[in-house]
């Protein structure tokens, strides 16, 4: 993708109980988690509410929200991005990630039911099946869903929302790293959570994400891949 191509982002129906603003900042905010819009890509207020097909008024004020959670950057020229990724942010997010999600997880074990582990099971085989297809984008969204139904099972967290802000900064970079994960990604993690939860095995659960979060950004694991990914990816639609 170039800085003139059209982007697409995936609209899902609006309920009657959403407003339009509500509806705008949540299809954005899912499009620059799952990395559908790319680092580097300048968007205008016009060419978003064309894509959406609403006026103006509700683009502005969920770019103004994203911008809150720096998941996109207002410019002078009136033009918004995805903010432009540093080798110590990177690092400082993912480690933020290792340290709150095993926790997350670990703390929703005891109100994993069947039902919740049957969602989480039908959840992983979907995973699997994007992987052998070579569905890069939908692995990324289904490897979300997953985290999520596990931690958000425990009905007292309070880390969701500070997980989902660290993948809503991650989305657009680790989309750009998802052709590489057959690569390092060998061992299943999910299936491994899986087991451990079927054996009410919080320790294991907590090695089990904190693997696969770690095996996720495996592809730069030396100092000078992740600079040539910092690089690559900040000027990906340039």
């Amino acid at each position: 993708m170039d800085k003139k191509s059209p982007i697409s982002i995936p609209l899902t129906e609006r309920e009657e109980s959403v407003t339009v603003t509500q509806w705008v900042y949540q299809t954005l905010r899912r499009a620059v988690m799952h990395g559908q819009i790319l680092p580097g890509r300048a968007l205008t207020i016009r060419e978003l509410a064309k894509v959406l097909d609403v006026s103006p008024m509700p683009i502005r004020e969920a770019i103004r929200q994203l911008s809150a959670e720096n998941a996109l950057e207002i410019q002078g020229n009136r033009r918004v991005m995805v903010p432009k990724m540093t080798a110590m942010k990177f690092n400082e997010l993912c480690e933020a990630r290792i340290a709150l999600e095993p926790y997350a997880a670990a703390r929703a074990m005891p109100y994993l039911n069947a039902a919740k582990i049957a969602e989480l099971k039908a959840l992983n085989t979907l995973g699997d099946q994007a992987m052998a297809q070579g569905n890069f984008e939908e692995i990324s969204s289904l490897n979300q869903d997953f985290h999520r139904l596990l931690y958000s099972a425990n009905p007292h967290q309070v880390t969701q929302p500070l997980i989902e802000s660290l993948w809503l900064q991650l989305g657009p970079f680790m989309r750009l790293a998802t052709s590489s994960l057959e690569e390092y990604y060998v061992v299943d993690r999910h299936d491994e959570a899986m087991q451990a939860i079927e054996k009410h095995d919080a320790i294991a659960l907590q090695l089990a994400i904190k693997s696969d979060i770690r095996e996720g950004i495996a592809f730069v694991s030396t100092p000078e891949a992740l600079h040539n990914f910092i690089e690559q990816s900040n000027t990906s639609a340039r």
